[in-house]
């Protein structure tokens, strides 16, 4: 979500129009209100395919969540005529695919003129000269299908890394710096006195629970997607949980001494252009996040780990190289390189690109997120 507000920031900036933004729901959680704010444009909710979790909403389930989209497909095929609905109505210049399953089927079945264009890290995985995790072929080989079938149809695959890597222009992979919200470079820093955390899925609040009833001296700040988490609900002095909110969540990240987290490229693409270091445990069973992981720790943003047993994470404080130059010099390149691809895939034989590969013609785009 944040990618899509980074973007569409990024496109009204050079001209272009979001006209509609389609985005995939499921009952495992809802969406912030904070991404309704902030987008500014139209939003539909669609019935999308989601991952499912184990009774405690820790651990990602293969089976389950494969089970549960063959049980809900009727429902994704109505979503495919809403999304073709909407693709009618707005006649668009470009689709932007935020790694929306729905869209590479809907390009397989509907065959729509429209060219799309997909973004994601995940995208990285598909690229030949990228060196997967040693072991895992199964997980592997499943997350490149799957990105495969997300971007069926698309024109360009924009991967997001965390370092500069070559294109693979024979399977349409270009590799790009991270997305970050125009907030996030402009964010002033201080080091504060507490970690910040985000979690993912609800069930892991336990486990930072557990450690701060060991730690009650450490302060922690812990985000979280949760019903019943309403604004902020302090657990103790020391320890407090806040319900998602994207300007909250950036403020304080930029005041700590740094992020545990479970893994999610953005939030460890901010805190390294911020000057913090990550501490990343993937949630299990969650392969993107598994790579992530060991993306982030070879690119030097911080250490991973299988549980969150935070108290090593201080002696990586305490030696952090906070020099961050080499990544705010490659993700400060976002937005001429993403102008670049979306516009040589809008204007493809346009002669106006001839005269000037990046015009500032209004032109309509619908999101997939």
């Amino acid at each position: 979500m944040t990618q899509s507000i980074s973007m569409k920031q990024l496109m009204e900036s050079s001209g272009m129009e979001v006209c509609e933004v389609l985005v995939g729901k499921s009952k495992r959680r809802k969406i912030p209100g904070f991404y309704y704010d902030r987008i500014s444009a139209p939003v539909t909710l669609i019935e999308s395919p989601n991952m499912s979790t184990g009774k405690n909403n820790k651990a990602i389930k293969a089976l389950p969540s494969l089970l549960g989209v063959l049980l809900r497909m009727p429902k994704f095929i109505y979503s495919l005529f809403v999304i073709n609905r909407k693709i009618k109505e707005h006649k668009p210049d470009v689709i932007i695919n935020f790694y929306e399953p729905l869209a590479g089927l809907y390009y397989l079945l509907f065959r729509p003129s429209i060219p799309m264009i997909c973004i994601g890290h995940h995208y990285m995985f598909n690229h030949p000269k990228f060196k997967m995790p040693k072991g895992n072929f199964l997980a592997s080989t499943g997350l490149k299908m799957w990105t495969g079938l997300i971007s069926i149809g698309a024109k360009k695959k924009l991967a997001l890394s965390f370092y500069p890597f070559d294109d693979c222009k024979e399977k349409s992979i270009y590799v790009i710096p991270p997305l970050l919200r125009d907030e996030v470079r402009h964010q002033p820093t201080t080091n504060g006195n507490y970690l910040l955390v985000y979690l993912l899925n609800t069930g892991y609040m336990e486990d930072i629970i557990k450690w701060h009833n060991k730690n009650p001296d450490v302060k922690l700040h812990c985000f979280i997607d949760k019903k019943e988490v309403v604004d902020s609900v302090p657990y103790d002095s020391t320890l407090c949980f806040h319900q998602l909110n994207d300007k909250k969540f950036l403020t304080m990240m930029a005041n700590s001494k740094g992020l545990v987290s479970t893994s999610g490229f953005e939030s460890v693409c901010e805190a390294r252009y911020l000057g913090k270091p990550v501490f990343m445990v993937p949630v299990e069973g969650h392969y993107e996040q598994f790579c992530n992981s060991r993306d982030a720790a070879k690119a030097g943003i911080g250490l991973y780990d299988k549980s969150f047993e935070i108290d090593r994470f201080f002696t990586y404080i305490s030696n952090y190289k906070k020099d961050n130059s080499e990544f705010k010099q490659w993700t400060n390149q976002s937005h001429l390189l993403t102008l670049k691809h979306i516009y040589g895939v809008v204007f493809e034989n346009d002669k106006v690109r001839q005269l000037n590969p990046y015009p500032s013609l209004a032109r309509k785009v619908v999101y997939n997120s």
